[in-house]
Order: C-alpha cells, then structure tokens, then sequence
C-alpha cells in the first residue's frame, strides 16, 4: 500500500467483514474503545486510559488478564514443537487435564470429553443423555442461559435468542427456576433424557436458588431416571468459592459442562465431566470410540492452557478468597446503595454479584423511567453501564436476559480497594439516577437512538 492510500479505519473493516451493527452498538453505547494491554483486573486504551474490568469476559477471566504463569506455560508448549493436533495418539496432557478435573469434582465424576466452548459442551451433554438413557425429551429451567447453537438454544425459553433460528429440537420443556412440584410433575412422565441446569443462573439475573432446591432436583432425576446435568460454564472454576457451585449443595450430578475459565482467557477450551456409566454409553464398543470428538478438543495449548490455569487458581487460594471478599464485597455494597428506592437487591455467591433494580416509586422518576422503558426494555440497564464505563471507566454489563439486573463479575485477583472503587462509583451513578433530569435525558435520548438502528 502507497503511502497516499488511505487505511481503512478498524471500525470500517469489521463492519464490512464481521459484524456492522455490534459496531454501532458500541458506539451507541460510547464503549467503542481500542484495547492494547490487559493484565490482571485492568484494561489499557490506545488513548491511555485505564478501565476496570468488573466483566471478566463473562466469567473467563477468572485468574485475571493475561496471567503471567499461564502466558509462560503456552509459550513453553509451543517452543516444546511436541504433537498439537495429531488426533491419533493417546494425548498426554488430555490425560493429565482429566484426571484433574475429575479429581477436583469428585464423586462419581470420572470421565472428560474435552470440547472448545461452553455451548459445545452442552450440545455433548445433549447427546451423552440421550445416549445413556435412550430418551429424547430435555427439561430446563426457565430463564437459563446455556449458548447459542441450535442444540442449546433449544434448552432456552427467552424468545430473543431464538427468533430466526427455528425450528429447536423437538421434545424439550421449560419448568420455573426453583420449582419443586413443577420439576418433579414433568420428570414423572419419564420423557426427558435429562434435566440441565445452572446451579447459579447467570444470565437471568444471579438468581440464587434455595439449596434444597437443586438436591430435591436431583433426588427426583434419580428417582424418575433423568439425568442430572449442571451447566457450570460461568459458575464452575471458583467462580463462586468452591471449585463447582455444586460442591456449595452437597451435589453429586451426572454430567458437569465447564468452559470459560478453564482456558485461562487465552486458548478456547471446554470439557464435560460425567460418570463412568454415562461415558461408556457413548463409548459402548470399539466401533464407536470415535462416535464422539472435536478437532480442537484436545488439541496441547488448550489442555497445557487448562492445567496451567488450574495451578494458578488452586497456587493463589482464588477459590477461598473469592469466598471471602465477595461475602464482604455484597454486604458493602448493600450498605453502600441502601438509601436509593431504585435498588431492590444485592445477591449472589463468591465473585458472581448481581444488583437488582425496580421501577421507581416517585411520580416523578417513574414517569420518566415509564416512557423509555416502552421506548426499549434494556435502555435503563444500559445507560447505568455506559455511564459507569464513560464517567468511571468500569466496564460491566446487564444480564443478558434480566435487564433490570447489573452483573458485578470481576476477575479473582481483584484487590479489595478495586472493589471499593467499583462500590464508590456505582453509588455515584445510582444518586445521579435518583436527583439528576440530566440521567433521565440521556437515558430517553439513548433509548430513541436505539430504536432507529
């Protein structure tokens, strides 16, 4: 290229190659920064500045950007120039990222199909329960979030990730998230090959269920013959203290799908934990030892990724002091934003935080809040995170299908004055929302721009 010819801006090429309206949303949204370094909690622009992660790439980040012992380990592996993707030996870090797994699981977890995403995982978890008990009906709760291929889009009831995409796998049903009786009215008719849940659904708002709740579900899966399955993708790996949300029930599941954290943030990788029994339904003969795979799945990055991740997670105490300083971090924050109306909740487990908003009660506010609300239903969601990230330099996010909910999910190296940072500028942000026509102006204006694109 001369040097009279024009580059093409960054934000040009994408929209023309990629994805034009993701570009207009950020832009919308006045989040469209350039990255050039990430390292541990924190994010640096290509103008400078410095922006706190309190996202963590939906719950990957777990031991932090670019974590200098995992980067060390990926490199060795590279320099190592052993077998990547042979995909005909027996793959010795596949071996040792297993027996691993299992071993931090426990119970009767003893086998790993490894995978390069978490909705990858939950497509094998299909498939490995129907395998095994030779039904088709799946049951899931509703509200769950559990990926976006056509398989695990059948497994969610928000309409939203699936207009467009139909027809879904036939014979699947929602129950209401924390329901008992309702479980247990449809595992009766004995259909359903398995009932997946998270045990902490994510994005629907961190709900935090009651912990009879997921052992009564797995008590009648038993009883009923489905399997119980726990998508773990955004809870496992210490997210929320232990190294699954299931060892916080006393939990002994069938399958447990992981991803996200897993890969450190660095090479993609997914695995699915399940029992002997379960596996060797797929596995059943020599014919079918290659009835099931992923070209990626095993590949020496992902697995090395993997075990390196699990040495700083479990080298750092991350699980044990995402226990602690998240249990602190909550009942600050419900201090902190315990004046303001708006604010109905602060829930959730380890560092997995949800704040729960409601409509106002005051005339005032809630006429205003009423009016952008039916302009676009996210819109007061949104202009908290966009002014978060614009005037405090936090990135956060809604809950994908709760927008009256924001997600507080930093990585688990954050320090407790990164916390306190978060606090202080949210409360800022929430008494704008309350005293300012300012707020409410740009929220409505945010809003009518959004419904033109």
């Amino acid at each position: 290229m001369s040097a009279n010819t024009a580059v093409p801006s960054l934000d040009k090429v994408y929209s023309e190659h990629v994805n034009p309206q993701w570009v207009r949303l950020l832009n919308l949204l006045q989040m469209n920064e350039r990255y050039e370094r990430c390292a541990g909690t924190e994010l640096f622009t290509a103008g400078g500045s410095r922006i706190l992660d309190f996202l963590s790439g939906y719950c990957v980040h777990n031991a932090g950007h670019n974590h200098p012992a995992i980067v060390s380990a990926i490199k060795e592996e590279l320099d190592r120039g052993g077998p990547g993707m042979l995909q005909s030996h027996v793959p010795e870090l596949a071996a040792q990222l297993a027996e691993r797994l299992s071993a931090r699981a426990g119970g009767r977890l003893r086998r790993a199909v490894f995978c390069s995403s978490g909705s990858e995982g939950v497509e094998a978890a299909i498939k490995f329960a129907r395998a095994y008990t030779g039904r088709v009906g799946m049951l899931y709760a509703e509200g769950a979030f559990h990926g976006l291929t056509c398989g695990a889009l059948s497994l969610m009831s928000d309409a939203f990730w699936r207009d467009g995409f139909g027809p879904m796998l036939p014979q699947t049903e929602a129950v209401p998230f924390g329901s008992v009786e309702a479980l247990e009215s449809r595992l009766a008719t004995k259909k359903f090959a398995a009932f997946i849940v998270e045990p902490i659904q994510g994005e629907a708002g961190i709900q935090v269920p009651d912990p009879d709740y997921l052992r009564a579900a797995q008590n009648l899966c038993r009883r009923y013959g489905s399997l119980f399955v726990l998508d773990e993708v955004q809870t496992g790996m210490y997210r929320t203290g232990p190294f699954l949300a299931a060892h916080r029930y006393g939990l002994d599941p069938d399958m447990v799908i992981l991803a996200k954290a897993l890969s450190g943030g660095l090479i993609p990788v997914g695995a699915v934990l399940s029992t002997e029994a379960v596996s060797d339904a797929v596995f059943s003969s020599l014919k079918r030892s290659i009835v099931h795979a992923s070209t990626y799945g095993e590949n020496s990055l992902a697995m090395r990724a993997g075990l390196a991740t699990l040495d700083v997670l479990e080298q750092e105490g991350l699980g044990p002091r995402s226990e602690a300083l998240g249990n602190e971090f909550r009942r600050k924050l419900a201090s902190a934003l315990a004046p303001y109306e708006m604010v109905k909740e602060v829930r959730g487990a380890g560092m997995l935080s949800g704040i729960e908003f409601a409509p106002p009660r005051q005339l005032r506010l809630r006429v205003m809040f009423e009016a952008f609300r039916r302009i676009h239903p996210a819109m007061f969601g949104q202009a908290l995170v966009m002014r978060l990230f614009r005037d405090k330099r936090i990135l956060t996010q809604m809950c994908g299908n709760n927008f009256m909910v924001l997600k507080a999910a930093p990585p688990l190296v954050v320090s407790e004055a990164q916390l306190d940072e978060y606090i202080a500028a949210l409360r800022d942000i929430v008494q704008l929302a309350h005293t300012s026509t300012e707020f409410w102006g740009e929220a409505m204006g945010l809003a009518r721009r959004a419904v033109k694109i």
